[in-house]
């Protein structure tokens, strides 16, 4: 089984409007409630997948009873501490005549140090009885900053694949706690450790400095852009399949769920890798949040290219 551990979950309003007047009033033509936050995304993609799976979350006031009604409605199984704050929500306004969508976001919930304590004592018990652990999603609050690094490094102590997808100030110490397989964005990357990595020779340096701190599986994208991967020492370029965006939110997440997916399913590096490519193109052509189909991601999973970049990765022992 796979746990995704969201320590900043997302209620989610969709308004959906013919158009937009700014400036002006504009009625919607239909509103709905959908369930965000990164490591719920990958819960739900997981279920689209077939993967046993198990949400853990922080959720609080009314935003918080509509989220686990949310989650319940996608299938989800879930775990919840419970937090005084509200958990934060996002107004997804979408123009259906121009398909334009955009996002506001209110302002995260207050984990405390109690909460927080709480949280990493069920995730203590939780771990061991996984075989993945993905860690998706940013830190709400200073007192849950140690949360990923906590988990990571039991992850480490039970002998279980852990998989971080996170950005921000916690971000460094996610990286020294040395988990198994990370998955970042270049922006969020560039922004969380004040770096540049606008050059393929910056990006294959920063896979270099993640590989010399115990990082097995790097996964750099960048959207539509060729993304940077790499496993061990070796450097892979993936380009993208070539689709029509329509909304793009959850691509990062439905790439890490095709990550797990593959280590979950023992599959070789290159085969998940495009899977986890499709995955994430798949999304993006979709109106609906990390639900793509077997169907919808084989559409794209044979237009994924990996190509090895410098050395390349020897398969079997030429002198034998």
């Amino acid at each position: 089984m796979i746990l995704t551990v969201t320590i900043n979950p997302l209620l989610e309003r969709r308004l959906f409007f013919h158009s937009v007047e700014l400036g002006k009033e504009n009625r919607s033509i239909r509103e709905t409630f959908s369930a965000g936050g990164k490591g719920i995304n990958v819960s739900r993609q997981l279920n689209f997948l077939g993967i046993p799976n198990h949400a853990f979350t922080f959720l609080g006031g009314n935003n918080g009873k509509i989220l686990r009604h949310c989650i319940t409605n996608d299938k989800i199984d879930l775990s919840v501490v419970s937090t005084k704050s509200e958990t934060r929500s996002a107004d997804v306004i979408i123009e259906e005549n121009s398909n334009r969508i955009s996002t506001f976001f209110g302002t995260n919930s207050e984990v405390n140090i109690s909460e927080s304590s709480d949280f990493k004592s069920k995730l203590e018990k939780m771990i061991q009885n996984c075989s993945i652990v993905v860690f998706a999603g940013s830190s709400p609050s200073p007192a849950a900053d140690d949360i990923f690094p906590f988990g990571i490094k039991l992850a480490n102590k039970h002998d279980k694949v852990s998989i971080l997808d996170t950005y921000g100030n916690h971000l460094k110490n996610c990286i020294d706690a040395s988990p198994t397989a990370i998955h970042n964005n270049v922006s969020e990357v560039e922004r969380s450790l004040n770096m540049s990595l606008h050059s393929e020779s910056n990006k294959l340096e920063y896979l270099r400095g993640l590989y010399s701190k115990g990082v097995k599986l790097t996964f750099l994208t960048d959207g539509a852009n060729a993304a940077y991967v790499s496993k061990f020492d070796f450097h892979y370029k993936i380009d993208q399949p070539k689709i029509q965006t329509l909304d793009a939110t959850g691509s990062g997440d439905a790439f890490v769920a095709g990550v797990a997916y593959g280590m979950e399913k023992s599959l070789v590096f290159e085969e998940f890798a495009k899977i986890a490519a499709a995955l994430g193109a798949a999304n993006a052509s979709m109106l609906k949040t990390c639900s793509v189909s077997f169907d919808q991601m084989n559409r794209y999973v044979d237009t994924v290219k990996v190509t090895p970049v410098g050395k390349k990765m020897k398969i079997k022992d030429e002198d034998n």
